[in-house]
């Protein structure tokens, strides 16, 4: 009897799974697949199928490596393909390329169907030679400068050299920038922590509608060309106790809605802080984070 049981909550168990299952959005992509090549300047097709996901609907489409958004292929109605979608020229040959395709405008947005294929790789022969010549001509810059470098030196006096090493320290002195990549940058909030190693959480404010963002803590880059989505991605960063450090917002695009608005969350374990940040092709809101 208990065993009759036992396989009749199997049973249960099972067909809840797989009802739940069918009411789940789920987006399948058939192309690209583990034993696509591309090859640039050909241009390339997508194909998929999805389920739960209306064909008057939009799928998103983009191609990543290592996880950065290399190019946004596009978005296209559901009706599960699309050919004749041009590469980039500069894209390098490589075998660890991926497609990321992610459900537009969901009806439940705490549940967005999203798909990564597995690796495959593409070719692009042009790209790599334009890669190879500039290598070589930085090699040659390098050698010329040290070359420089050390013809200066035996020429300079010990004053000389005191004055230069003067000048070095007082550039190295740490600023408040007031504009990044030719783009205006506004501190909205200053917070304190008593701890240097903090957690951050970013997602998207309001409508997802394809914002690509990146983080910068101090100029340096944190989070790359992130594809902002309800769901939370978090990241560590450590501060320079000896400074107010600045994080900003930089946006690639300005999606559907202008402009990028992004939600953060910045906490030590202790404390926590929320904010909303903005940005477009012009503009990036920071905050200033320094330690008690």
């Amino acid at each position: 009897m208990h065993q009759i049981h036992f396989i009749l909550l199997s049973a249960l168990l099972l067909v809840s799974t797989i009802s739940f299952a069918q009411d789940t959005a789920t987006i399948n992509i058939v192309s690209p697949n583990e034993n696509t090549a591309w090859n640039i300047p050909d241009k390339i097709a997508l194909e998929w199928n999805t389920i739960k996901i209306d064909t008057s609907k939009s799928i998103r489409f983009f191609l990543v490596r290592n996880e950065m958004v290399v190019q946004e292929l596009g978005s296209f109605k559901n009706d599960g393909f699309e050919d004749e979608i041009e590469l980039a020229k500069n894209i390098g040959s490589g075998n660890r390329y991926q497609v990321v395709a992610i459900e537009l405008f969901p009806d439940d947005k705490f549940n967005i169907a999203k798909k990564v294929t597995p690796f495959f790789s593409i070719t692009n022969a042009a790209s790599d030679e334009r890669k190879k010549k500039q290598q070589l001509a930085n090699m040659n810059t390098v050698v010329a400068k040290k070359k420089s470098k050390s013809k200066a030196k035996k020429q300079a006096t010990p004053k000389q050299t005191e004055v230069v090493k003067v000048e070095n320290k007082a550039e190295s002195k740490p600023e408040v920038r007031d504009s990044f990549d030719g783009r205006k940058i506004s501190y909205t909030k200053e917070f304190e922590f008593e701890s240097e190693n903090l957690i951050v959480k970013i997602w998207d404010h309001g409508r997802q509608d394809g914002d690509i963002v990146s983080i910068y803590l101090n100029g340096v880059q944190v989070v790359k060309k992130y594809y902002l989505t309800y769901w939370k991605k978090e990241f560590k960063i450590k501060l320079d106790p000896k400074k107010s450090n600045d994080l900003f917002l930089y946006a690639h695009n300005l999606g559907d809605s202008p402009p990028n608005t992004v939600s953060v969350e910045i906490s030590d374990g202790k404390k926590s802080e929320n904010i909303v940040l903005n940005s477009d092709l012009q503009s990036c809101e920071a905050v200033l984070i320094s330690v008690k």
